[in-house]
């Protein structure tokens, strides 16, 4: 082969060479800049239905009351039933329940909150729940369910609910060497009568409870009692409220405001008033409450419940009122006012001159028994 054409030879084939290399690297640097250049989306189509944003899930009406609390003892209370149209409440868990709501309808007497469906067919009493009954929640919740009884029947049964009235109270099996020793119940007898209330399921309503059951609005069933207390003695204080704590039964202290102004000792003491300061003789020998004016009588006891903090009920010092007395009661905002005059709270009772059932001396668990039920 002449020398120009061998050299034509050898330059081609150099050049195919350097062409092929060329073409290797450069596809490399290609794979090398599309894998790490970002992935471009392809263009959506026109009928692409985009996808929606979920949407979250309604509170429930208790949740949305548990939302406005940073309490964490709080608990919404629901409640249901036929006819039963009440929204959520808060309590607060280790408490009492306080302030339940009693509906209305009509030809019917409103029959109880109860744990369970089956509870409220059966009026339960010992499962029934109210004031005495310290609130527990699952998860911050509960449902409560609540019971009819036509008024017919209720009027019927004619209930008559004892309001019991103690006052002081002695260690002394013997009692005390005075001259009101009829007002010292001996603690042992107070003790058993407290537990017969307990241990045989005792209903005690609370005084909301009572003013509607006189409406005719509520059924209280038969066993059933309230326990009261007058003036707020330190034997009271020392020896029954520490009693009725461990038996879990709520009571009221009747206090006089202008001598006792000490928290409650404990949560199963309700203290209300025995007036600020009508516990005195007027100028007839009787109390200041049958002596004294309207303007008077319900300026005392305005004080009194703002000290208290509440005008639910009272207790008649010595137990005199009239017309008068009452009068100004319902100008200072009471309700109901317990005297000291026997006999049973039945459906119509007026409901400022409640009846009592009085607890002496010397009685023990038998007459109890007979006067209770």
């Amino acid at each position: 082969m002449p020398g120009r054409a061998r050299r034509y030879v050898i330059g081609g084939l150099v050049g195919a060479v350097v062409l092929a290399v060329a073409v290797v690297v450069t596809l490399a640097v290609m794979r090398s800049v599309s894998a790490s250049a970002p992935a471009v989306a392809a263009p959506a189509s026109p009928d692409a239905v985009p996808t929606p944003t979920p949407t979250p899930t309604p509170l429930t009406a208790a949740e949305a009351l548990l939302a406005t609390t940073d309490d964490p003892a709080a608990c919404a209370v629901s409640f249901a039933g036929e006819g039963i149209a009440d929204g959520p409440q808060l309590q607060s868990q280790g408490t009492l329940y306080a302030g339940l709501p009693i509906p209305a309808r009509d030809g019917a007497a409103f029959a109880g909150w109860y744990a369970t469906p089956e509870d409220a067919a059966a009026l339960a009493v010992g499962a029934r729940v109210n004031g005495a009954d310290v609130v527990t929640c699952t998860d911050r919740e509960v449902l409560l369910h609540g019971a009819w009884k036509s008024a017919a029947d209720v009027a019927a049964e004619d209930v008559g609910v004892p309001i019991l009235m103690y006052h002081q109270f002695t260690t002394r099996p013997e009692g005390e060497d005075h001259w009101l020793k009829a007002n010292f119940a001996y603690i042992g007898d107070f003790e058993a009568q407290m537990a017969y209330l307990a241990e045989n399921e005792f209903y005690l309503p609370t005084w909301d409870e009572l003013s509607a059951f006189i409406d005719g609005r509520l059924y209280i069933p038969k066993l059933s009692a309230i326990v009261t207390d007058d003036d707020g003695d330190s034997t009271w204080l020392e020896l029954a409220a520490p009693i009725v704590e461990a038996h879990r039964i709520p009571t009221t202290s009747f206090v006089i405001t202008s001598a006792r102004t000490e928290p409650t000792p404990n949560m199963y003491v309700l203290q209300r008033s025995h007036t600020h300061d009508m516990h005195s003789a007027g100028d007839n020998g009787k109390g200041r409450m049958v002596n004294w004016s309207v303007d008077q009588i319900a300026a005392d006891m305005a004080t009194s419940a703002e000290i208290l903090g509440a005008t639910e009920v009272m207790a008649y010092p010595f137990g005199h009122f009239n017309d008068t007395a009452k009068e100004a009661l319902r100008r200072s905002g009471f309700e109901l006012a317990r005297t000291v005059e026997p006999g049973y709270v039945r459906i119509g009772t007026d409901k400022l001159a409640l009846p009592t059932i009085r607890i002496n001396y010397g009685m023990g668990l038998d007459a109890f028994r007979n006067l209770v039920g």
